[in-house]
């Protein structure tokens, strides 16, 4: 039987998610896998061998909960590298009669790609939005249709070729293939966004440790993606500094107790903070933390925002915000989104998968299941 398996390699985890058809086709999960991750940085590689034991460690758990070898995978990659910008391509319709066919569509879409490129820059995805037929737009499918002159409109994805290579060196050095490379975002909004937050418009962000990833669909099509060089990781360095705590235990801070809100908490809780260097342990308000918390998330959200309206179709996403990854789970980081984008805001989790679902419905995986999701 078939299986199907994803790869998040991020800044703070290497999560490995396997899954196979079930008797009704639809994907089943049978093995996960999660390892601590410290040989990336900010979505690129930084520390190759280190990376190759991380996937080594949850692709071996992934493989004992599931009870078969992992061969390929399908890998997801971010980081501040990656570009995208959409593109129009026109041909002539070149079948006698008129009619468009398959041939006539990969030619329209090639001419789309046909723009100029770094040759330190590799393309990743090139995704069509529309097709336009003799001046007819908003088609979606053109084969078998008549006309003369057919158009594509696509949104191209490119990213450094060498972090790219870097990405696959350390999967094959794992012992694996890679079947393909997916921009993380893009993989998220298959296990987390439904057809009609696509056909309505919405923004999906995935709160990363290293970076924090953003898709903006509208009516059915991606129209633009971007990564930010900000994530959870600032906010841990954030309270290691400001509570003069080590970095362990504040990341530990800001997983239990953290909250993006501080309006929201009573003066009267507390928290215990570690010391540094064997002092002893003190209580400060969770309210305190919160403040320290409050303004670094509303930094993300703002740069996410001033990216997201360089698209046309930012004010028109009756679809709301959706967010997910690891961040997504802080106390208070929806209210803080809905203030910033003035839209609906939700919290993402995988969906469209059977089996051992309560081990991914954690924001946490919505890449590694929609990179499954992609593979299909």
């Amino acid at each position: 039987m078939r299986s199907y398996v994803g790869l998040d390699i991020g800044t703070t985890k290497v999560a490995v998610v396997i899954a196979q058809p079930d008797e009704r086709g639809a994907l089943k999960i049978v093995g996960v896998g999660y390892a601590p991750s410290t040989g990336i940085r900010r979505g690129v590689v930084v520390d190759l061998e280190v990376t190759v034991q991380s996937i080594r460690i949850a692709v071996a758990e992934a493989e004992r909960m599931a009870g078969i070898p992992v061969r390929s995978v399908v890998t997801g990659i971010a980081g501040e590298h990656v570009r995208s910008i959409n593109s129009r391509g026109v041909i002539a319709v070149s079948r006698g009669g008129s009619e468009i066919g398959a041939d006539d569509v990969a030619r329209v879409v090639e001419a789309a790609r046909a723009v100029a490129i770094p040759g330190d820059r590799e393309v990743l995805h090139v995704i069509p939005q529309e097709y336009v037929v003799d001046d007819q737009a908003g088609i979606r499918n053109p084969i078998g249709m008549s006309g003369v002159r057919l158009e594509a409109e696509v949104h191209i994805v490119t990213g450094a070729a060498t972090s790219a290579r870097n990405l696959e060196k350390a999967v094959q050095r794992a012992g694996l293939r890679t079947g393909a490379l997916v921009l993380e975002p893009l993989a998220s909004a298959y296990a987390v966004l439904a057809p009609d937050e696509k056909e309505l418009g919405c923004l999906l962000i995935d709160l990363g440790g290293g970076t924090t990833d953003m898709a903006l669909y509208y009516d059915g099509a991606v129209r633009h993606t971007a990564v930010i060089g900000l994530g959870g990781n600032n906010v841990t360095h954030d309270l290691a500094i400001g509570l003069r705590t080590p970095t362990e235990a504040a990341e530990e801070l800001k997983i239990r107790h953290g909250c993006a809100t501080a309006a929201h908490l009573s003066p009267e809780e507390t928290v215990e903070v570690a010391g540094v260097g064997g002092r002893e342990p003190r209580p400060i308000a969770r309210q305190l933390l919160a403040s320290m918390i409050e303004p670094r998330m509303e930094e993300i959200f703002t740069m996410v925002y001033r990216e997201a309206k360089k698209s046309i179709f930012t004010d028109l996403l009756a679809g709301g915000v959706v967010l997910t990854g690891g961040g997504a789970s802080m106390d208070g980081v929806e209210e803080l989104a809905e203030r910033i984008f003035e839209m609906p805001v939700r919290r993402g989790v995988p969906r469209g998968v059977a089996g051992s679902r309560e081990a991914v419905e954690d924001p946490r995986y919505a890449t590694a299941v929609g990179l499954l999701l992609y593979a299909r």
